[in-house]
Formats: structure tokens, C-alpha cells, sequence
């Protein structure tokens, strides 16, 4: 198992609430303090979903562009879906069919696509209250719930090495305080209208561990926590992009796609 050095983007701890936008990034207010951390590969560690807070998966698709994000929409949602019913042994997974399409910023693709920065402050994907409110929303009907659990499913559409790669913050090296209130504020490029919740970002603690998955394929998804209706075990995964040291200057921009989903486990 492989290690390198890369400063992760920490936040400090501010009077005034953080934001951050999905698009324009010039009116975040984001009070970055990033630290140069030890970042472990994490192929061989044995990571969790349940302890570390995310794990590594072989997964081939049979959309053959997993840029075209109707086919992913149509065909891809459901392949993840059934994917995380294996993987967690849950009942039910309610997808958010939408993929999220991230570039690394030498691709030059940012300013055409939405929400597609790789996002260089760790944060989590959504507050511990307003996560379980989405999960109570998205529940079957007519279904006693006895656990249910929010995932992202992260893969790389681009050959390695990743110049950007995302890092992870083990779950269990955090600590009561770590995380700091923020806000995440979606303004789609089409002009509609803005919305948000309530999000996190993450303080530096030297007891942090970090991680990546190195030289990642297309036929892998990397899938981490985000929400976790049991406490004892891992959710609210922080993590954040990175400038990878050991990927040269020609490296391949990083092209990657996100998808989320809810699983449920019934009485």
C-alpha cells in the first residue's frame, strides 16, 4: 500500500457561516486553510462502508459513454441501484437518476457543464438532520423502515493516472467538532431558481486519516456514506479533490461521474 503528500483543503473556523455555490465559485465564502497531509492508497487496506466509510467495487457498465447523461439517466441509475442492494444487502435503493459529471480543471469543460468542479474544500454532502429528512422523504410508502442509509457512487470516466483525485477522510478518525456548519447552494446554469441545504465542511485534526484509491479504472466505483440512520456506524463521509503529485503533466484530465442513492432495509 502506497502512500504520498498533498495539502487537503481544511477550513477554518469562522463568526460567519460558510457557503459555496455549485457553479459560481467567485461568491463562495469558504475560509480555506489547507494542510499538507499523508494520504494513503487505500487498495489492500480493507476498507469499509460501515467503519472507514467507503469502499472499493469492480463495476462495469453497459452505457458505452457514461458522459451521456441520458443513457445514464435511463439505464446506468438502475445498474447502481441493484449494485448497492448486493453491496449492502439492503431491500430497496431510491436513486437519484441524475449523474453528476466532474473535470478536472486542465480539461476545460467546467464553464459548459453544471456543477462540475472537482470540489478542492472537503466537505460532506448534506447535514446529519437534513439528510435524514430527505431519507424519511424518499422511503417507500405502505414500509416499516428499520435502517436506511444515503451513498455516493464515484467512478472515473478517464484513464489513470487521476490529476485530481478524491480524497477521503476515514470515519473513524473523527472526532466530536471536526465538522463546521455550512451551506450548499445549487444555482443551475439553465436559470432556474437557486436552492440549498445545509451542509459541512471539515477543521484540521492531526488524528485525521486519509485515503485514496490510486490509478482508478472505469470498471471500479469507488462508494462512500453520506447518511447513516445508525449511529454506531460510519455516515457523513468528509472528502475532497486533491492535486495528485505523482500524476505527471500529461496526465489525463480527470473526468468522473457521481451518482447517489437511498437504501432501505424493512422490518
Amino acid at each position: 500500500m502506497g502512500e504520498l503528500r498533498a495539502e487537503i483543503g481544511y477550513s477554518e473556523r469562522t463568526e460567519k457561516r460558510p457557503f459555496f455555490y455549485a457553479n459560481a465559485h467567485e461568491k463562495d465564502f469558504v475560509p480555506l486553510a489547507p494542510v499538507e497531509v499523508e494520504i494513503r492508497d487505500a487498495r489492500g487496506a480493507g476498507c469499509s462502508l460501515d467503519v472507514e466509510g467507503f469502499t472499493l467495487v469492480e463495476h462495469k457498465s453497459a452505457v458505452e459513454d457514461l458522459t451521456d447523461l441520458d443513457q445514464v439517466m435511463k439505464v446506468h441509475s438502475g445498474e447502481i441501484a441493484e449494485m448497492l442492494k448486493d453491496l449492502t444487502g439492503c431491500d430497496h435503493v431510491a436513486m437519484t437518476p441524475m449523474g453528476i459529471l466532474r473535470f478536472s480543471e486542465k480539461a476545460g469543460a467546467n464553464e459548459i457543464h453544471d456543477n462540475s468542479h472537482p470540489a478542492r474544500f472537503v466537505h460532506v454532502d448534506m447535514a446529519k438532520e437534513a439528510a435524514a429528512g430527505m431519507r424519511a422523504q424518499a422511503a417507500p410508502e405502505g414500509r416499516e423502515v428499520l435502517r436506511s442509509a444515503q451513498y455516493n457512487v464515484w467512478r472515473v470516466l478517464s484513464d489513470p493516472p487521476q490529476d485530481v483525485p478524491l480524497g477521503l477522510c476515514d470515519y473513524s478518525s473523527l472526532e466530536e467538532g471536526d465538522l463546521l456548519d455550512c451551506d450548499a447552494i445549487f444555482d443551475p446554469l439553465d436559470g432556474s431558481p437557486e436552492w440549498g441545504f445545509p451542509n459541512y465542511l471539515l477543521a484540521h485534526n492531526p488524528a485525521h486519516r486519509w485515503y485514496y484509491y490510486a490509478n482508478m479504472t472505469p470498471a471500479e466505483a469507488l462508494v462512500f456514506k453520506t447518511s447513516e440512520s445508525d449511529p454506531a456506524r460510519a455516515q457523513l463521509m468528509p472528502h475532497g479533490a486533491f492535486d495528485n503529485p505523482l500524476a505527471g503533466p500529461d496526465a489525463p484530465p480527470r473526468i468522473s461521474l457521481e451518482m447517489r442513492g437511498t437504501a432501505y432495509w424493512f422490518a
